[in-house]
């Protein structure tokens, strides 16, 4: 039997025991995101019984994933996040509502951890583009004004911006 094309470069991310959950939530919160097939353990393992969800497939804003059920062993930490290009106020206060309000916590800059201790950085593009502004000065205000935010304002950096 064939195997079912896979993804040549897909992203596993490992969770005590909720990959669905996680994935269910994802798919729900962020556009271009879904869950995918479910797989079941064929035997015991060292955290989980044969039948448990072992692996979920899921699409995060369009990258490719799978959640793996490994037990406690390893945990998830900040040198792994996913960066979330927002284009509003309102698209930015709704993810990051959704990050924190879902059992997560807040951090600076414009990163949240969701409730599994996945980063995510919920980035407005008027941020990205501040930042990058030729005019340095105009760059540095905009800067020294988000490493004051945990969510960012864009009506503040742009306000730095300007100056």
């Amino acid at each position: 039997m064939a195997s079912k094309k896979v993804s040549k470069n897909t992203i596993c991310l490992w969770y005590e025991r909720d990959a669905l959950e996680a994935a269910n939530f994802y798919a729900k919160t962020f556009p271009d995101s879904k869950v995918g097939d479910i797989f079941h353990a064929p035997g015991d393992y060292p955290d989980g019984k044969q039948g448990d969800v072992l692996t979920v497939e899921f699409t995060v804003a369009g990258i490719p994933c799978i959640g793996l059920n490994g037990g406690p062993t390893f945990k998830q930490s900040e040198a792994f996040s996913f960066q979330i290009a927002t284009d509003d106020q309102a698209e930015t206060d709704r993810l990051w509502n959704a990050v924190v309000g879902n059992g997560g916590q807040e951090s600076q800059c414009g990163w949240c951890k969701d409730k599994w201790g996945l980063s995510w950085q919920i980035t407005p593009r008027a941020l990205t583009d501040a930042i990058a502004d030729p005019d340095r000065k105009a760059a540095k205000r905009a800067f020294d004004a988000m490493m004051e935010m945990q969510k960012i304002d864009i009506a503040k950096i742009e306000a730095a911006r300007r100056g």
